[in-house]
């Protein structure tokens, strides 16, 4: 079974995977992008220099990153508990500017039709946000703004409810055992 777990940044997936693998030790984690040799030089290129490029063209870069991530990582390993942070919903959801069916279909071609068969949703109130985006420093997509950061949530919410895939959300201010827990019995159930 192959499970995603989303959400904006500051969300709280990072720790939920920490905790994800102390009990899924059977598991196989992973992460997009940047999970392959290929994906790390994508995602650094497109997280760490300021490019200016098309959002066209850092979509399609994401795919070509997604598209290795699915035929080195996910189709070897179809047989395993895969537990990703992120996939291609969020793949879908960053690009809202583009027609939802070309992105799917795009998005689809690059994954071999590969979802994931469950997905987490950590979802965040504006008041938490703004918190916690406080406490760090900001990287290229969270200078986008917390606006920008809430319509994507929503977006997120949106991919998965058209893709049909089904989903756990949760709100990311709940306990991080109270998360853990519910989330481990998503996955089982």
């Amino acid at each position: 079974m192959y499970c995603a777990i989303e959400g904006i940044d500051t969300s709280g997936k990072s720790t939920q995977i920490a905790a994800l693998k102390e009990i899924f030790k059977e598991a196989l984690f992973t992460f997009e992008p940047g999970a392959t040799e290929i994906g790390r030089e994508i995602r650094s290129t497109l997280l760490e220099h300021d490019l200016h490029c098309t959002s066209k063209t850092e979509m399609l870069l994401f795919l070509a990153d997604r598209a290795e991530h699915s035929e080195r990582i996910l189709k070897p390993n179809a047989d395993k508990l895969i537990i990703s942070d992120r996939s291609l919903i969020s793949g879908i959801a960053y690009a809202k500017d583009f027609d939802f069916e070309i992105l799917r279909t795009l998005n689809f071609f690059a994954t071999g039709g590969i979802v994931p068969n469950k997905v987490v949703l950590l979802e965040l109130t504006q008041e938490v946000l703004e918190e916690r985006l406080s406490a760090k420093s900001w990287d290229k997509i969270e200078k986008r703004g917390i606006s920008y950061l809430l319509e994507l949530q929503e977006a997120l919410k949106e991919v998965i409810l058209k893709l049909e895939i089904e989903s756990l959300l949760l709100q990311a201010d709940l306990s991080r055992a109270e998360i853990t827990a519910k989330i481990v019995d998503f996955i089982k159930s």
